[in-house]
This record gives structure tokens, sequence and C-alpha cells, in this order.
């Protein structure tokens, strides 16, 4: 049964005697809404237990009053417990993600715009599903009748950021299980006064007496790994933990057991294609898909994905359908009769029990579909799809030497990591080459003149420019680069994420030729100097400017096209300036009373 924590939603200013800055309007806004801090964070906390006469059953949401259907509490209640066949003792800490239901969004959510428009496109605002980070224990408890305890803590959100909330939970979840409701409600006032995530910036986060440091990826970001620098202004006692990221996770103890399809499960994920991660324990399973899902950056993964999904889930019969091609979807399953439901999927990773051993476990092995069996399915990864590129066995070399040498798994992840990011870009180089063709020369942009058409993306073209300027001259792993593009059914829509600032239309999707080019026209007003280019225009000229900018102003603002706000306020200041040179004869019938 679900029980309410506290009276109702606290005032934003109130809690622990933290005091808030009143610096801007805008924080001062932000502050007088009810968790408007909080909610920047996260959605809510929920707390899972077991009822012998009910099963899973949400015992407690907070704030009492976020807003959550009835679907939505039975999807957290069957993904925040492992299934049975895992057996999980002790603690374990994992996540899911399930679609959101619809209904009314509670009234202290702000606007996501802000964040999104800064964020890395893998890291903005989930804007149609919930992300669960779990915190689940089981142990021994003779005083109960089912004669273990069981339950779990749940942070429900919107953000990706696995590495942070699982930091966070198991610093909070330990006190809960021990002090119950008041730790929970404490935690929850010091996370109201947090500051709100802002990328680029690295924050400070208190909460229980630690003080998180961390610092919020940014879009204008270099690749590299940017650990968040100690804050010089801020004496912070105690001294902070920092978190050198907020959303990366260990790759190589992820990826241990499948090291040397690591190329292959890139090209799966690079081409969407539908795969099904069976492993022992809801730990393993989403911590490797949400791996394999952020092997591909700077590109986002824009197909569907469930780190942890069970046979209780409402989705179960739409992602297990067989009267239609298994959809574009990565899910992370620990019960077997998955095996038996989803045979008809071209791809299924079984992974064994980990071994923490100072070796490299042993590797699966490739295995045809066919060879899939109900009972007792061996690991492997069982597939047909033939990977496009050779095996890197430098890497395999490099990774096996570092683990005889005992190097940190940070250090071996770091490494993994700068592979992929090289493979995904030798993939992204080409294409940025070619579209950069597409574009019209800087000198035919004019203000006054009709834009310039961009050329279209016509794939036969990008094919046969791989010739003299492929992945080959950035990428020393060889393969069949060019079979791997043919492979892409959807070529343009499988790049579109890359090239977010770009319009759509240039890679092939919609007929939004338009619009980009006279926004960007627009934008070039900040370069027009619009008194030293009427010193020599006639009377003509200059009216036909004013009419020309009027025109352009009214679409860009009909249309809600891409263009800033200072870029409209200074096309109107370029046509008072305009009118402001005539005679008045003219600015009366420009500017009629």
């Amino acid at each position: 049964m679900e029980v309410p924590l506290g009276t109702g939603p606290r005032q934003a200013g109130g809690g622990l005697g933290t005091t808030r800055s009143t610096s801007s309007g805008r924080a001062a806004r932000a502050s007088a809404i009810p968790w408007a801090r909080f909610s920047a964070w996260l959605e809510c906390v929920c707390v899972v237990t077991f009822d012998l006469e009910l099963g899973q059953a949400l015992e407690l949401v907070y704030p009492s009053d976020f807003q959550l259907t009835d679907k939505e509490k039975s999807s957290i209640c069957y993904l925040s417990f492992p299934d049975s066949h895992s057996g999980c003792l002790g603690d374990t800490q994992f996540s899911f993600r399930m679609r959101q239901c619809g209904g009314q969004r509670s009234l202290w959510h702000g606007d996501d715009r802000p964040y999104n428009s800064k964020a890395p496109l893998a890291l903005q605002r989930e804007p149609a599903h919930y992300l669960g980070y779990v915190y689940f224990r089981q142990v021994k408890d003779s005083s109960v009748k089912r004669g273990y305890f069981q339950k779990s803590l749940v942070l429900v959100s919107r953000l990706p950021f696995v590495r942070l909330f699982q930091s966070l939970l198991s610093l909070i979840a330990p006190e809960y299980f021990e002090k119950l409701a008041p730790c929970l409600e404490a935690v929850c006032n010091e996370i109201d006064q947090w500051p709100a995530p802002v990328p680029g910036q690295t924050l400070s986060l208190p909460v229980m007496g630690i003080v998180f440091q961390v610092r919020i990826p940014s879009r204008v970001d270099k690749l590299e790994s940017n650990p968040p620098k100690q804050c010089d202004q801020e004496n912070l006692l105690p001294a902070p933990v920092v978190l050198t990221s907020v959303h990366e996770l260990d790759l190589f103890r992820c990826f241990r057991p499948v090291l040397t399809h690591v190329q292959t499960l890139w090209e799966l994920m690079l081409l969407g294609e539908p795969l099904v991660v069976l492993a022992p324990s809801p730990d393993v399973s989403s911590e490797l898909v949400l791996a394999l899902t952020s092997c591909l950056q700077p590109l986002k993964f824009c197909c569907d994905f469930r780190p942890y999904f069970t046979i209780h889930d409402s989705e179960f019969k739409e992602l297990t359908t067989r009267t239609q091609a298994p959809p574009n979807v990565v899910l992370g399953v620990t019960n077997p009769f998955f095996i038996k439901t989803l045979q008809h999927w071209p791809h299924v990773l079984r992974i064994g029990e980990p071994k923490m051993s100072g070796d490299l476990p042993k590797q699966v092995k490739l295995k045809k579909p066919s060879r899939l069996k109900t009972l007792d399915t061996k690991p492997g990864l069982y597939t047909s799809y033939t990977a496009h590129l050779h095996r890197d066995k430098a890497l395999l070399k490099r990774l096996l030497k570092g683990v005889q040498k005992k190097r940190p798994w940070d250090v071996l992840s770091a490494l993994l990591r700068q592979h992929l990011l090289e493979l995904t870009q030798s993939f992204i180089i080409p294409l940025e080459h070619y579209m950069a063709s597409l574009m019209p020369l800087q000198k035919s942009i004019t203000p006054w003149k009709s834009p310039p058409q961009i050329c279209p993306f016509r794939q036969d073209d990008f094919l046969r420019s791989l010739e003299h300027a492929g992945p080959q001259l950035t990428c020393i792993l060889k393969g069949d680069w060019l079979g791997l593009y043919r492979s892409a059914p959807q070529l343009p829509l499988a790049i579109a994420g890359a090239f977010s600032s770009l319009p759509i239309s240039m890679v092939g999707i919609g007929s939004d030729t338009k619009r980009w080019p006279r926004s960007w026209k627009l934008c070039t007003w900040k370069l027009f100097n619009i008194e030293a280019w009427m010193k020599d225009k006639s009377e003509v000229e200059v009216v036909d400017l004013v009419l020309k900018l009027r025109e352009k102003l009214v679409r860009a603002q009909g249309h809600q096209l891409p263009v800033k706000e200072v870029t409209l306020q200074r096309a109107q200041l370029y046509i008072d300036t305009a009118i402001g040179s005539l005679p008045k004869d003219l600015q009366a019938v420009l500017c009629p009373p």
C-alpha cells in the first residue's frame, strides 16, 4: 500500500536552514515554486517493498503529491525488484527505463529547453521516458514471515546521470533502510537546495554531510574526459567527493566478457539492430545495455532501449509480438523465458555469471541463432550478422597486457572508450566533408538577396566520395567500410543526430530547405553596417530594403524560425534607421499614424 510521506510539498525556500541566492529575478521566481530545485534533478523518490498478499507494492512516493498513473506505479514496482531467477542476495544496484503514460505533469516542472539547448544530445532530459535508479536490498530477517527483508529505494529522473545517482544511492539507501522515512525526507530537502544542473558548470552538491563535486557536460566540450576541477572559491569541509563523470560507466568492466566482439556490437548499435541481452542479474544487464548505447558517442543512440525488462512490463506484448518484425530496441533481461519468447529476434547476447578473477573472463563465442535452446542456453552472441570491420587485435593485446600488469580499470576503460570514439569519428568525418560540399559559399549569402539553395544529400554521390575521402584516411582498422555505410537502410536518419545544428533537410529528411537559409540570412544582419550601406543608395533602394526586411521579419516571427530574439531586435533597429533617413513624406507612407 502506498503511504504518503510528509504533509505535502514543502515550499522551496524552506528546509534545513540553507539560504538561497536572490541575485536574479529568475532565481527568485524559481525559488517560489515548490520543489523547483528538486525537480531539476529528480521526478520523485519511491520505496518498493514485498507484500505477502500483493507481491511488489509501492510503499512510499515523495513528494507525496507527485502524479504517477496506475500503470506507471505498476511498472516501477516490477522493475524495482530483480527477477526471481536472479537470486540476488545482499545489496544490488541497477537501472531501468520506462515509458511515461501521459497524465498531467506536476506543477513544479520547469522548462527543459535551457538545459537541453546546451547539453550533449545523449545527456538531454528524456521527453517521454522515466529513468529509474534502484538500490535493492535482500537479506535474511527472521522477524519477517517470508524470512527475508526485501526493499528497493528508487530515484526516478529524466536525466541519464547514472553514475551520479548510483553514487547518491550508495550513500543514502543504507542509511534509509536503518532510519526509514525521516532520513529520506531530510535528503529530499537537501536535494531541493542543490543548484540546477547547468551544462559546462562544476557544481557542489551537499547531502548527508558529504559534498559531491561534479561537472555537467556541455555540447561544446572536447570529447576527451575532463574531470571537474576543485572549486577554489569555496572552502568545502569535509573535502568533496569528486566524481570524474556524472554519466560514464566503467566500460571495461561492462564489456569484459565480450571484448572480442566489441566492434561487432558497435556496428549493431550504429545500424539500430534489435538486440536482446540476457544476463544473470539486473545489474549486469542494465550496465551492459547502457554501455552499448553509449559506445556511439558523440552520436546519440536514437533507438529505444530498456536496461532491465520483465515479463510484467506493460509493453511486454508490444515488444515481443511475432506478428511483425522485431522493433529497433535493445532489451536487457534476466528471465530465461525470453530465450523462447524472443527466438525470432536476429541478435541475442547471452552473458554468464561474472567472474572477478585477475585475468580476462572467458570470451563469449559467435553462434548461429539456430543453436538457441529454450533451456540451458550457453553464453554466446547468437547472430548471423557478419561484421564489416576486422577485429582490432592490437587493442585486445593492450587490454590483456593492462590486466596482467594490474593497471586500474578506469585506465583500461579510457583506452576502450577512446577506441570506440575513434571508430565513430572515422565514420562521421567523411559525412562531414561531404555535407560541407553541399553548403553554399559564404560570399553568396547577403541580407538583401534571395537565399542560395542547399544541395540535397544524395547517398550514391556520398558513397562515391568514399573512394578518395573515406574512413581509411583516419582509421587504421581495415574492413569493408563501404559495406557498413550501405548496410544502413536509412543512412541520413542514422547520422542526423551528429549534425543537430544543421537543417534536417540537408540529410534528406523532410522538406525544410527554405526555412533554414532564411534564418541564416537573418543572422547575417549582425555583420551589416546599414548606415554605410545607405550612403550611396537611392531612396528607392532604401525603401526596397525596408520592405524586404519587414517581410523577412514577419515570416521569421510567424513561422517560429530558429532565430535568436536579439537578431529580430537588430532587424527592427535597421528598419527604424532606414526609415529615419528618408524624407518625411516617405516616412508617413511607411509608418502611417
